[in-house]
């Protein structure tokens, strides 16, 4: 499990120099938790318990529209945290589902240990507002895109900004983060490899 934490610290010490008291904390807060393929960790409808930390693995959110039909609205490996974070912060209910595409390692943390934490880390509060303002700037860039991008413009920015992705998740996932059908995905690749 050291390697776990390794990841973590690691992941961290690119925003911000964690101190031992810190590293201590983390060992405390954050479990361990293996995670099988496709299996949802956390489901629409409920609010979500856990902010996780991919150390390995592929992970998705998705929501269900009118129809049914899953909507991908985030897709990534790690290391990376990973969860609903509006709705883990504010203890709301979530309308996305939590999947692990692959099987998943993971560090957790519980809204309640969140609280904990910050009151004795000297870090927690700094790394915290970092992580988070660079999730809504790519959430902010992805909403740009979905908006002025072409679907082959969206295909060359996902395969060159996340290239392991499509070697390790469903093609009906990445279209439909990418917003567009699974057999236009299809058709992109083969004019990208042509």
């Amino acid at each position: 499990m050291e390697r776990y934490y390794q990841t973590l610290y690691n992941y961290v010490g690119q925003i911000i120099e964690l101190p031992e008291a810190d590293k201590t904390s983390i060992r405390q807060l954050f479990k361990p938790f293996f995670v099988p393929k496709d299996t949802i960790i956390e489901s629409a409808g409920q609010v979500p318990q856990y902010h996780n930390f991919i150390v390995s693995g592929y992970m998705r959110n998705f929501h269900l529209d009118t129809d049914n039909n899953e909507i991908t609205t985030d897709l990534n490996d790690g290391p990376r945290f990973f969860t609903s974070y509006f709705h883990f912060m504010n203890r709301t209910v979530s309308p996305e589902s939590l999947h692990c595409i692959t099987d998943c390692e993971l560090l957790r943390i519980s809204r309640d240990d969140v609280e904990a934490g910050a009151k004795d880390s000297l870090t927690q509060k700094d790394y915290t507002i970092q992580i988070l303002q660079k999730h809504l700037y790519e959430d902010k860039m992805r909403m740009t895109d979905m908006a002025t991008l072409s679907a082959d413009e969206r295909y060359r920015k996902f395969i060159r900004d996340k290239p392991g992705i499509l070697q390790h998740v469903p093609l009906g996932y990445v279209a439909s983060y990418l917003g567009i059908t699974q057999r236009h995905l299809s058709r992109l690749r083969k004019v990208i490899v042509s």
